[in-house]
């Protein structure tokens, strides 16, 4: 007699049918096909994943959204029942294809997932018919919302289950509603997918690409890969390159169809490539003149400074340029020498939001990366990333060299007023 597993496998069968070399599935009046959107890798240029997705037909032949076709399901063991049968229909469709060194993401229904631990005996037989059609488990990714962590306490304990399976975890749609770093550490996914939104704000501001590409930099340092939907431009491809992402699926690579694409090197990565060469020659050579002078200045300055001459007079050329914010010494531990000194004449409306952090005191900057650099190669001119400067909070870039006085480590900075050089 069978179990219930097996029956229930049965009927997900019973629901497919396959004509020449294409699956379709039945659910109700509804015709049920799978297209897949490729995956691509920066590095690789070609695609490594796809991302199945399920299409509908209704009984008139018109185009329904699968949302729509899950909202008329009224049950919640119909749903469990529809979310496997669209699982089962790509994986079919994915083997039968003989995509060879790919993964095939498959979305899983957030109440499906959390379940999945009081339905053990199932998993086991899912995972034993993808083995029998031919596909190792490790080339399953398995796409969670992160919504659902923040409503079931049960959460965990099915991403170790579904772990245990051998395939890997994607967590998809992060930084929409209320994305933080906690769920990431606590849940260890392979792969993190970063949600549009994310990239259609870097595409309107410089400083929100620049956070972008530190929380790529931090969820590779939690172990994950990074990959960003709904890349659908070549200048979106571009930020999304800039940003340092692993992996990019979108309209600007390709549709999803129900066929794989080959897995030839894209045309369209590397246009994006090409992109990425031209634009930083130009933003080096454009940042290179915008600094230049800072650097020469700075350079300048050392020499009154090792002959002992007050600070404000070694760096008076460094003062003159437009956009200098202010110059200061620190020692061989980072402590400020002495009082900072301004540009003369300028008029400055300070911030008195900020007003605590103006005064130095013995304030300690050894950790920053204009001292660190600098005290790793004594006698080069050093330059930093952006960042917010703790006077009058603005962004600024900041040069620096290391030099020796009197038998003493000295660091002299310069800062840069980076705002107005950017426009952001």
């Amino acid at each position: 007699m069978a179990t219930e597993v097996e029956s229930t496998l049965l009927a997900l069968y019973e629901a497919i049918s396959e004509q020449d070399g294409i699956w379709q599935g039945r659910h109700g009046d509804c015709l049920l096909s799978s297209s897949f959107q490729p995956i691509y890798s920066f590095p690789h240029r070609r695609p490594v994943g796809y991302e199945a997705l399920v299409r509908v037909q209704d009984g008139q032949g018109r185009l329904l959204s699968p949302v729509s076709l899950f909202e008329r399901v009224g049950s919640f063991e119909e749903q469990v029942r529809l979310d496997r049968l669209c699982r089962l229909l790509h994986v079919h469709n994915f083997v039968a294809q003989q995509a060879q060194d790919s993964w095939l993401f498959l979305n899983v229904h957030a109440a499906v997932f959390v379940n999945v631990t009081e339905q053990a005996e199932m998993l086991a037989r899912a995972v034993e018919v993808v083995h029998q059609l031919g596909l190792p488990m490790q080339r399953l990714v398995f796409e969670v919302t992160e919504d659902v962590m923040s409503q079931d306490h049960k959460f965990e304990l099915a991403v170790e289950q579904a772990r245990a399976t051998g395939c890997l975890l994607a967590l998809d749609d992060f930084g929409v509603g209320h994305s933080n770093f906690d769920r990431i550490w606590r849940i260890r996914p392979e792969i993190v997918k970063l949600d549009r939104s994310l990239l259609t704000r870097a595409m309107d501001s410089k400083r929100i690409a620049r956070v972008l590409s530190q929380m790529v930099a931090l969820l590779h340092e939690c172990g994950a890969l990074v990959l960003l939907e709904g890349v659908e431009t070549q200048d979106e491809a571009h930020l999304a390159l800039d940003a340092d992402v692993d992996l990019v699926q979108g309209y600007a690579f390709g549709h999803p169809s129900p066929q794989l694409l080959s897995k030839a090197v894209s045309g369209e990565v590397e246009s994006a490539w090409e992109l990425f060469d031209q634009r930083h020659l130009h933003l080096r050579q454009a940042d290179e003149e915008r600094v230049a002078p800072f650097r020469t200045a700075l350079a300048l300055a050392l020499q009154p400074l090792q002959q002992g001459r007050p600070l404000a007079e070694a760096c008076a050329a460094f003062l003159r340029l437009e956009q200098a914010q202010l110059c200061y010494l620190l020692d061989e531990q980072g402590r400020e020498q002495g009082e900072r000194v301004a540009p003369t004449g300028r008029v400055e409306v300070a911030d008195p939001r900020y007003a605590p952090l103006e005064r130095a005191g013995d304030a300690r900057w050894a950790r920053r990366p204009y001292f660190r650099r600098a005290i790793a190669s004594i006698g080069e001119v050093q330059l930093t990333r952006p960042y917010l400067s703790l006077h009058g909070a603005r962004m600024c870039v900041t040069v620096s060299v290391a030099f020796w006085r009197d038998g003493q480590l000295r660091v002299l900075c310069g800062d840069i007023d980076w705002g107005l050089a950017e426009g952001d």
